[in-house]
Parts: C-alpha cells; structure tokens; sequence
C-alpha cells in the first residue's frame, strides 16, 4: 500500500515546478506556513509536569501545562500577540512558573518594547508581577524591568533576580524611591518579599552568578558621556574566592571582538568560562576565580568559532561546548554524560541533531529534543534509572506525512576564488538538473544558517526548487577573516558572494539559468534586493520579506535610541552607504519584486518596505508591497505565514515559467 503512494510523491516532485495548482500551492503553504506547535519547553523540579507554549489563533499563544503520569494538556495563560507576546516560562518550582511577557507601546515617532517578568501557579492563577511597579513619579522610563539571574535550584520558593530600579521625582514625602540602577535581588516568588544581595548601581550593566546563589561577574554599562550612547568596548569585574571586593576581570570589544567574553561561572571548579579569540577564531577558556586569573584552553577548532556552552539544568554544572561547521556540534567534558548522548544518539539514528534542553532536579528525567534536516523536530522524555526513552511531542505535527528533502553542504567559488561554503536543497525525487532555483540568503548579517530544518527552505523544494543557502562573507561563526568588516560596510563582497552561488547552481547543470530567483528575510531581504541592484539580468525574481532597504534610514531608526553611535559605526558613511542601499537604486533592477513586512516591526521598520516600494513604483518597476497589521519582525502568526507563503509561491510559478 505504500510504494504507490511514494511513486506519486516523486511524480508530483519531479513535475511541480512546472505544473504547481493553486490547490498545491495553498495546501503547501497551510502546512509549512503554520508556526511549531512546541516552544520553549521545560520540566518541573520533580520531572512529573512539564510546561510550553503552543500558537493559538493568529499572532497568540497558549501556555499548556501537562502531566506526565497519564494528565491531559491544559492552556492555562493566553497573550494576544498584539500588543502582548509570552516570550518563555520555566518552572520555579513544582507549583509555580515563571514567563517573561513582551509588550510593545507606540511611541513618539516609534515602537518602545517593554519586557515584564510574572510568576504564576500552574492553572494559571495568582498572577505576580515580579519587578518593581511603575509610577507617575518614575524619573525614567523602565524598559527592562528585570530579569532571571539565578533559578536557586533546591529553594523552590526564590530566584535572584536583576531588577531595574527607577527613582521617583515625588515632592514632599519621603517615601519617594531613591535607588537607581541594576540590583540583584532574592524574590519570594509567592509572596514578593525582596532581600538585597547586590545594592542598585547605576554602573552595573548585568552580573553572572555560579548557579548556586552567588554573584561573581558584574558587567560594567557601556553608556558613557553627556550624549548617553553605549560604547564599544565593555569592562568585566569579578569578585574573587571568599571576597566582597570588585576587581578587574577583562574588557571586551564588541566591534573587533577582542578581549575576554564571560559566559558562565561554574561553581564546582571555581571558574569561568570564557570567549577569547585564537587565531582569529573564538575560543573556550576557563579562568580561575581565586585571585590569580590564571587561564587554561578548554577547546578551539581551527575553522569555526566556538559559540557557547552547555547546561543541562538550572545551576547545574557546565557540561560542555557548542560550535558549528557543517552542522552544530557538541563537546563534552563530562564523560558520563557523553557516553549517555551516545547512547541516545544510537537509540534515535535518524535524528542526529540531539540536545537535553531540561531535566529535573535529580537529573533522573531529562527532556530530549531531536531533529535532522527531514525531521523539523520531536520531544522525548529519557528517564535515566527506569531506561525509558517515550516520545512526547512533536514540533509540526502537519509535516509528519509530508516527504522532506535532504540538506547537503556544498561549497563554491566566490569571484576571487574563496570558497563560499553553502547548503543545497533539492526536490524530493529529483534528478537535480535544470531546474528553477531560489538562492535564500540568511539574515543578520552577522549570522549564518546551520545544516537543518528549515521552513522555508523546505517549503520551496516541496513546491520543486532548487534551494541554496550561503554562508556568504559578512556570516558568523567562520572567525574573524569571513566576517570581514560586516554585510553592510562590506555589501560587495557579501553580495558578490550570494550571486556567485546562483551561477554556480547554473553552471553545475543544477539551475536553469532563465529560472532563478532570490528571496531573503531582514538581512537576506536586503540582500535579495541588493543582487537585484548589482546582478539586474541574474534574477528573474525577487522576494524580500521585512529587508533593510535605505543604510541611511539604518542608522536614522536608531537615533532615539542608545545604540545610535554603534550602529552609525557599523554600518559605515560615505558613498558606499547609497550605493548600498537599494531604495536609492531601484531604477537598476529589472526583476519584479514582492515584499512583505509587519507594521510592528522594531527590528527593521516597515518604513523600509514602503521606501522601496515607492522607489520601485516610481521607477516604473513591477513591485508589490504586502504589509501585515500588528505584526513583528518574525511574522509569528500562522495565518499571516500561510498568506505570504501562497503569495510567493503563486509569483513565483509566474516569473518562473518555462518560456
């Protein structure tokens, strides 16, 4: 019964491009379109409940709360999307959560987010705002009002918290709040009480505890001078074995990445972790808090960056380091607990992408997630004593019957003969010659795409492109020569890079060369539409969904905001700046474009889409704008994902036809 079935599915692969219905197109779109069903998941203490947040209609969300003896799954907290968002909840304890909530407020001229933490009983109740309330008489404005800084694993009933204190202006009383600045403080999550373990310091910026309670790293702010803009390079101090004494720990340069990056404290050993380059590559280190600060190589790897390291519960012990090449990878310093992903990884072959994101405080129950390039992503629950492995949940339950198509790294040559590593996708069942493509650049810039699954990648190769993926200069990960200056001061090379790809895939037989289109998301879509300006006779097709369109109006969106100078510096002055920007070039593209963007958009304004849709119109171009209300830069709303999805594929098998 099932080889007809997967004789059909190569069939339809294999012809689709060319013959795509409406009907295919809408239901390809409805199954890849919809948002994963599983986020941000995570156990209780005792390993018996677990929590995670599910899409609801539109741009909301649902906490569920479920049982892992034989409970049935409960929403118990619901946030709109518009204005507000839970962004993740975690257990406190076996009774309580606690969930970060987003809200974002129209300001003069701009959008202001603002983030919340709540504690919450798990049906949903007894609602606990966690930071300081807001007043009339507040001197400032509090965006951030406090953070997790320290989960107290054992207490149950506390975490230490960074808190954002605002003094008040209120004459002629002396209940007026004085403190001002970044504390830490212990929190009774049930009752609010508040104890001060770091006073408020307008200097502090954040602080790194060793998961057990005690403050250790202090981040100094990098807000400096009359103007208040935040500068480049930041100072650590750290307070040494047995001391109450602040000292100098390092200073770190986020423009050049020098210096020393502190990422964990690990209280068994009496460290930190750190990030320092080697070699123009980011390295793991551990550096000794007793005084000396003396260092020792953890790990390096001489093509890729190290990126973080790997916890496996609230306070527990560091474990091990992540970095990417080809695929993300994991190093273990625990050789338990490798020989235990091991195991998994031979009990689950097919999802080699295998990662503990929560177990219970005895470290009996832990919460496995695996995935692959063909599999979005499922949940599993390991219980380490009884030497059971179940599946819970699975990420997008509509893809479960749908053929993926595998992922293959590959690599080509850029125009001065550098390598561009990349990822190529091809139909399922395809023979991968002369086909329409789509070259899919990542966002960012200073990011880089990870062998995987991808939405829409996936998406594209189930309608029957080619899809390719580069790494182009200007990514992360690669070290410090590949990230160049970065995607916007270096846009040729970034972009000379990304349309090498698409004559590679024509020169390969891969691509038909008369069918290749570009589409990219933020940066992507910047880049998208900047090869259009660059390459006008490469592209038959552009789709840029929420692009950077004008450099100039880059750093113009930033000027209320204490990053300004940064991103002036980062993305460069001069003439480069309006030869880059493709807003001010649209009369030299030639392809057509749709662009999509919501009109809540803080990453990127929807003042960008907008721009290059007049430039686009009054140059005489073929363009056409979809803004969708009440959306953010990731468009998170299934219904909206589903629209876009049809919209582009309905374009493309337009501009994509066999002449």
């Amino acid at each position: 019964m099932r080889r007809p079935f997967a004789l059909l599915c190569l069939v339809w692969a294999s012809s689709v491009a060319a013959q795509q219905t409406d009907a295919q197109i809408a239901a390809a779109a409805a199954q890849f379109g919809a948002r994963p069903g599983i986020e941000g998941i995570d156990i209780s203490p005792d390993g018996h409940t677990i929590a995670y947040l599910a899409p609801g209609p539109g741009p909301s969300t649902i906490l569920v709360v479920q049982g892992l003896d034989g409970g049935q799954p409960r929403g118990v907290l619901r946030t709109d999307g518009n204005p507000e968002r839970v962004r993740w909840c975690s257990f406190v304890s076996n009774e309580r959560l606690i969930c970060r909530v987003t809200v974002l407020v129209e300001g003069s001229n701009t959008l202001v987010p603002f983030s919340r933490p709540i504690s919450i009983g798990l049906d949903g109740g007894d609602a606990k705002l966690l930071g300081e309330r807001d007043s009339i008489y507040d001197t400032r404005v509090r965006q951030y009002d406090g953070g997790i800084l320290d989960w107290l694993p054992g207490d149950g009933n506390a975490v230490l918290m960074v808190r954002d204190h605002v003094p008040q202006a209120e004459a002629g009383t002396r209940l007026a709040r004085t403190a001002d600045g970044l504390s830490v403080d212990r929190i009774d999550v049930r009752t609010l009480r508040a104890r001060t373990v770091e006073p408020a310091n307008r200097l502090a910026a954040g602080y790194i505890t060793d998961g057990r309670g005690a403050v250790r790293i202090m981040q100094v702010s990098s807000v400096r001078g009359a103007t208040g803009q935040m500068q480049p390079s930041v100072e650590f101090l750290y307070r040494p074995d047995g001391s109450r004494e602040w000292r100098h720990f390092s200073t770190y340069d986020r423009m050049t990445r020098e210096g020393e990056y502190p990422i964990a404290v690990d209280a068994e050993l009496g460290v930190a972790y750190t990030l320092r380059k080697q070699d123009g590559r980011m390295a793991l280190y551990r550096v000794r808090l007793d005084g000396s600060l003396a260092s020792e190589l953890v790990y390096a790897n001489d093509r890729v960056d190290v990126d973080d390291v790997v916890r496996v519960a609230h306070g527990a012990r560091v474990v091990g380091l992540t970095f990417a090449d080809e695929a993300r990878r994991v190093r273990y310093f625990d050789p338990g607990f490798e020989a235990m992903m091991e195991a998994l990884g031979r009990a689950l072959p097919n999802l080699p992408m295998l990662e503990v994101v929560g177990g219970s405080q005895d470290g009996n129950r832990l919460l496995v997630h695996g995935s692959s390039d063909t599999d979005s992503g499922r949940y599993f629950l390991f219980d380490r004593a009884a030497h059971q492995l179940n599946e819970l949940l699975v990420d997008r339950p509509q893809l479960e019957q749908v053929p993926l198509a595998p992922v293959r790294p590959v690599s080509y040559s850029a125009p001065d003969g550098v390598e561009v590593p990349a990822y190529l996708t091809l139909p399922p069942g395809s023979d991968g010659r002369g086909l329409p493509a789509i070259v899919l650049p990542h966002g960012g810039p200073e990011a880089r795409d990870i062998w995987g699954f991808d939405w829409l990648e996936q998406y594209f190769a189930r309608l029957g492109y080619a899809v390719l993926q580069p790494n182009f200069r200007g990514s992360a990960g690669y070290g410090d020569a590949w990230l160049v200056e970065n995607g916007f001061r270096g846009w040729r090379t970034s972009i000379g890079d990304v349309s090498a790809g698409a004559r590679w895939l024509a020169s390969q037989g891969i691509a038909d060369p008369g069918r290749i289109a570009i589409v990219g998301w933020s940066y992507g879509g910047y880049a998208a539409l900047q090869a259009g300006v660059t390459d006008p006779d490469l592209y038959r097709a552009i789709v840029a969904i929420a692009p950077v369109t004008d450099l100039e109006q880059l750093k113009t969106d930033a000027e209320h905001f204490t990053n300004a100078a940064l991103v002036a510096e980062y993305v460069g002055s001069g003439p480069q700046v309006a030869e880059g920007s493709p807003a001010r070039n649209a009369a030299r593209i030639a392809a057509p474009v749709l662009l999509f963007h919501g009109d809540r958009d803080l990453n990127v304004g929807v003042i960008h889409s907008r721009r290059m849709s007049d430039a686009l119109t009054g140059a005489g171009k073929r363009v056409e704008l979809t803004v969708y209300p009440g959306l953010e830069h990731d468009l998170d709303d299934s219904q909206a994902r589903t629209d876009m999805l049809a919209r582009i594929g309905r374009f493309l098998r337009r501009e994509l036809a066999n002449q």
